[in-house]
């Protein structure tokens, strides 16, 4: 049975899965509707998207109006920052960090309005999230620079690797 508790974002939930692990590894169970409507998480889940990325690379901040996103770590150790970015929210500017790992059966729940992000601390990981919506190429999107000194962000690394688009050298859509 999954654990779910508020964090100090509104509307962020941490998760946790159960996860058995033996000398062959871990077993979990990544998602099970019917437990996640019975802890109150009604969301319809219309698409399913990972990236693998190698140690050091930092992907985000990422947000848009109308998505919500059930975020999971299925190999790795990813450093994984919520921003709440709702300017009318009286956390708006307020953020909170997680380190999301197979093993610790962690998954968070972001709303929509507030951008995310993540670093890989491992030497790859993949990372993996399940949208509301579908995903319309950046379009709707907003960004914010991973060091954005409006929200001081402590990211374990200095200087990360990049997009274009997070690195600011690219306009975000």
């Amino acid at each position: 049975m999954i654990k779910v508790s508020q964090t100090s974002l509104p509307g962020v939930l941490k998760i946790i899965r159960p996860v058995f692990q033996d000398h062959r590894g871990i077993y979990t169970e990544e998602y099970n509707e019917q437990e996640y409507y019975d802890a109150g998480i009604k969301i319809k889940w219309v698409s399913q998207t990972c990236s693998l990325s190698e140690k050091d690379v930092l992907r985000g901040l990422h947000g848009d109006p109308k998505t919500w996103k059930l975020i999971t770590c299925l190999c790795g150790e990813i450093y994984f920052v919520v921003l709440n970015y709702d300017p009318s929210s009286p956390s708006y500017g307020k953020w909170e960090s997680f380190i999301l790992t197979p093993q610790n059966g962690l998954q968070i729940l972001v709303p929509p309005m507030c951008a995310n992000g993540h670093l890989i601390l491992s030497q790859t990981a993949l990372f993996s999230y399940s949208q509301s919506e579908y995903y319309t190429d950046g379009k709707n999107q907003f960004s914010v620079r991973w060091n954005d000194p409006r929200f001081n962000i402590i990211w374990p690394i200095e200087n990360p690797i990049l997009s274009a688009r997070d690195s600011g050298t690219k306009k975000s859509l």
